[in-house]
């Protein structure tokens, strides 16, 4: 008689959930994909290109749709993952509206939250009306209209750096290793809708580390003319023209800088996902000094948790592009077939 096909329950349905589950049903584990949200896709629904190439978002959402199309997936949408506990030879699951799931191996794949902007008060987001995120502006982007609050097009916009990222303000001492690329990719972006639009970024540090990062970098530069000031914006308000003005360093010039802007797009970072934390916290798994699920080893073992049975996948660990985060899911996948012997 056949053994019945081991179960694996992936808690999140983001990039990480749905690589990881569509790679064990293809070694035949029944896999069960828990979403909070309506559907699977994490913030990954929201984005309109990606970086390094702007390749349409769209099209690696469909790659991920066609992962987790497969018959011995279960996906159960607007229920989180409250509780895990190991008993026995089974992990047991808490689930948000008091049932239970039981499973011989989990995979945590809760991702990250976007740091909130509202938390940054002097750069006045909420407050002045042409102040938004990078999450704002990719909502602009899929509705392919770049214009102000009052729907007049930008003369010039500035992008902020490390908005919630290596602050100790916030607590975040963590690099978000995402956000100097994603304004560099939004700055190219901007620069071809609205060719007319001067373009600023703000920065600490340009970190470029990932393929071909360095390469768009001086495109934006040698192309797009984008201008790169090094320098952290000290505060922002509102003139009589209803203009935003920032003051800013010009640490390399050595002078004060102010400056008028139409649009300022902060570029928040990447946070421990609230529900990620909640779900750390009921189980007892570690997090680190990032606040981000703390692995059993740094250099071979960022997949294994500190419970028996239980994996980590993906920006739980710690802030990662997609491209890493995909690795990343298979990896915990190949630990997971290790743990139930799988060959």
């Amino acid at each position: 008689m056949k053994e019945p096909a081991k179960h694996v329950i992936v808690a999140g349905g983001g990039v990480a959930g749905m690589e990881a589950a569509g790679s064990l049903a293809e070694m035949g584990l029944r896999v069960t994909l828990i979403e909070k949200g309506d559907d699977p896709g994490g913030n990954l629904l929201k984005w309109h290109a990606l970086f390094p190439d702007r390749r349409p978002a769209e099209e690696v959402r469909k790659y991920l749709r066609r992962r987790i199309d497969q018959e011995n997936i279960n996906v159960i949408t607007r229920t989180s993952v409250e509780k895990i506990r190991h008993h026995g030879h089974e992990v047991i699951v808490s689930l948000s509206g008091g049932t239970e799931e039981k499973a011989d191996a989990v995979i945590i794949a809760t991702g990250f939250d976007i740091f909130d902007a509202h938390r940054k008060e002097e750069y006045g987001y909420g407050i002045y009306d042409n102040v938004i995120t990078s999450a704002d502006l990719e909502e602009m982007f899929n509705r392919e209209r770049v214009v102000k609050a009052d729907g007049s097009v930008p003369a010039r916009m500035g992008f902020i750096h490390c908005v919630g990222s290596r602050d100790e303000k916030v607590n975040n001492n963590h690099c978000s290793k995402v956000c100097c690329v994603t304004a560099v990719k939004q700055a190219i972006e901007v620069r071809k809708v609205i060719p007319s639009c001067e373009v600023f970024c703000f920065y600490m540090d340009m970190r470029m580390f990932g393929p071909y990062y360095e390469e768009l970098y001086r495109e934006s530069q040698e192309v797009h003319n984008i201008n790169f000031i090094r320098g952290k914006v000290s505060e922002a308000s509102v003139n009589i023209n209803n203009r935003l003005v920032v003051k800013v360093e010009d640490t390399l010039a050595g002078r004060p800088l102010k400056m008028e802007l139409d649009i300022m797009v902060l570029m928040v970072g990447m946070e421990m996902s609230e529900t990620g934390a909640h779900l750390a916290e009921a189980s007892g798994l570690k997090l680190g000094v990032n606040k981000f699920l703390y692995p059993a080893d740094h250099h071979f073992g960022t997949n294994r948790s500190s419970m028996k049975g239980v994996f980590y996948a993906g920006a739980c660990t710690a802030p990662m592009n997609i491209t890493d985060t995909i690795s990343h899911s298979r990896s915990a996948v190949a630990e997971t077939a290790r743990y139930l012997k799988i060959r």
